[in-house]
C-alpha cells in the first residue's frame, strides 16, 4: 500500500495549474447516461473515482475513449445493463448519480446502496422521495434501490435539508419527464451550476442553477455535447492552505476566484495576502498564522471539504480557534492524528477548539477519508522531521499527482510502497 513521506520545514513556492473538479466531473459523466449522442469532456482530472465511474458506465453498456489532452468521450447509445452493482458503487458515494438518468432514459434502474469515505451517514432518502414525485416506483431491498416508471413527470419538490447529489439526480431526471419540475431549497454549489450548463448544451431546459430554485421543462431527448469541466475549488484551496502554513508564496493558475470567496476570506483573516485575477490566484505569507474560527454549511459558506485542511493551518496558527462541522457528523476523525504530531485539539460534539502550537513533530499518520489525508499531508509540510502518511490511496480519489505538485512547489515528498 503506498504512502507518502514527507520532509517538513519548506516554505512552498513556485506555480502550479489545478485540474479539473472531481466534484463537477462524476455529475457530468453521469449526464452522458441522458442520451444516445457523444458527450466530450475536457479538463478531465485523472483520478481514482473517475476510474471507478468509467468502469461502473462500461458495464452498462458505455462506450469511452480518453485523448492525451486530458478529454473523455462517453457514448450511450445502447444501455444494455440498467444496474449499478455493489462490488463498484461500494467504494463511491458518487454512484448514486446514476439512479435518476437511469430511470429517465431507461424506464428503470437497479443501484447499490453507496459506500464512499467513512465520514458519517450519507442518506439517499431525499434522492428516493424526488423520484418517487416525478412518478417512479421504488423500493429498497437487499442493499439496492429498484425504480421503475414508463415516463416522469414534471412535480414541485422542495428538498430539506439541501443536498448537492440529489439536486443533481433530480435535475437530470427531470430534464427527460414530461411538464416541468420546480426543485426548491436546492444546492447552490458551483459544480450543480456546471452540470446544468453541460445539460442545457445537450438541449435542456434550466432555469435557476446556481440558486435556492431550480426550474427544469423536460424535454423528449437530449443531444450529445461538448463541454470543459470547471476548476477544481477544494484542490485550489488546499494548495493555498498548504501555502499559508508553511509561509510560503505560491500562485495558482486554472482556478477561479469566485467560487472560493469564503475559503478566500479565511485565508486572508489569518493573514495572507492575495492577489485574483486572470484565472489565477497568488498567496503571499509573512509570519505565523493566525487561527481562525471556522463553520462549515451548504455554498456560499464554507465548505467541508475544506474544514480538515484548516484544521492543519489552526494547528500551527497564532491562538485558539474553534471549528464546527454541521454536515457531516464523523468528520473530526483526522484531529487524532494531528495529534500524534503533536497539535493541542479538543472535541467536543461537532465542535474542535484548536489551540496553535510553535511547531509539530513527525510521526507516522494515517488518513481515514479523502480530505483527512490532504490536511495530514498539510501537517506533514510543517512538521519538523519525517511524517510518513499511510492509506493514501484517499488521496488518489480527489487529487491528481499531488505529490508531484507540491514537489514543483518546492515540498521535499515521495511516494513509496
Amino acid at each position: 500500500m503506498d504512502k507518502l513521506i514527507i520532509q517538513g520545514g519548506v516554505p512552498l513556492s513556485g506555480e502550479i495549474r489545478v485540474s479539473g473538479a472531481k466534484n463537477a466531473a462524476l455529475p457530468l459523466m453521469c449526464a452522458a447516461l441522458l442520451t444516445d449522442g457523444q458527450l466530450t469532456l475536457s479538463n478531465m482530472p485523472h483520478l481514482r473515482d473517475v476510474s471507478t465511474m468509467l468502469r461502473l458506465l462500461a458495464q452498462m453498456g458505455v462506450e469511452a475513449s480518453l485523448d492525451d489532452r486530458l478529454g473523455l468521450s462517453l457514448r450511450a447509445q445502447q444501455l444494455s445493463n440498467p444496474l449499478a452493482p455493489y462490488d463498484l458503487v461500494k467504494t463511491m458515494r458518487a454512484s448514486i448519480l446514476v439512479l435518476g438518468p437511469l430511470l429517465a432514459r431507461c424506464g428503470e434502474a437497479r443501484v447499490s446502496l453507496p459506500g464512499g469515505c467513512a465520514i458519517g451517514t450519507r442518506p439517499v432518502d431525499l434522492h428516493i422521495k424526488g423520484l418517487e414525485a416525478l412518478g417512479a416506483e421504488i423500493s429498497v431491498e437487499q442493499g439496492y434501490i429498484s425504480a421503475r416508471a414508463r415516463r416522469l413527470k414534471g412535480a414541485r419538490i422542495l428538498m430539506d435539508p439541501v443536498t448537492v447529489t440529489g439536486t443533481e439526480n433530480l435535475m437530470m431526471a427531470a430534464c427527460l419527464a414530461e411538464g416541468t419540475t420546480l426543485l426548491e431549497n436546492a444546492a447552490r454549489e458551483p459544480e450543480v451550476a456546471d452540470l446544468a450548463r453541460c445539460l442545457s448544451a445537450m438541449g435542456a431546459r434550466i432555469k435557476g442553477a446556481g440558486s435556492e430554485v431550480i426550474t427544469i421543462e423536460g424535454v423528449a431527448q437530449l443531444r450529445g455535447a461538448t463541454h470543459r469541466i470547471m476548476a477544481d475549488r477544494i484542490e485550489t484551496g488546499t494548495f493555498l492552505v498548504a501555502a499559508a502554513a508553511t509561509g510560503g508564496r505560491v500562485t495558482v493558475h486554472g482556478t477561479q476566484a469566485g467560487i472560493l470567496d469564503a475559503v478566500l476570506d479565511k485565508l486572508r483573516e489569518a493573514g495572507a495576502e492575495l492577489h485574483t485575477g486572470n484565472g489565477s490566484i497568488s498567496l503571499a505569507m509573512r509570519g505565523r498564522p493566525k487561527g481562525v474560527n471556522v463553520r462549515t454549511a451548504p455554498y456560499p459558506a464554507f465548505p467541508t471539504d475544506m474544514q480538515a485542511q484548516l484544521m492543519a493551518l489552526d494547528a500551527v496558527a497564532e491562538g485558539k480557534a474553534s471549528i464546527t462541522e454541521t454536515i457531516f457528523e464523523n468528520r473530526f476523525m483526522h484531529a487524532l492524528e494531528m495529534q500524534r504530531l503533536g497539535a493541542d485539539i479538543e472535541i467536543s460534539g461537532n465542535t474542535a477548539v484548536v489551540r496553535g502550537v510553535d511547531r509539530l513533530q513527525g510521526a507516522t499518520v494515517m488518513a481515514t477519508d479523502l480530505r483527512a489525508s490532504a490536511s495530514l499531508v498539510i501537517a506533514g509540510l510543517v512538521a519538523e522531521g519525517e511524517t510518513t502518511v499511510d492509506r493514501i490511496y484517499h488521496l488518489d480519489r480527489g487529487y491528481e499527482c499531488i505529490e508531484e505538485k507540491l514537489a514543483q512547489l518546492g515540498a521535499r515528498i515521495k511516494r513509496v510502497r
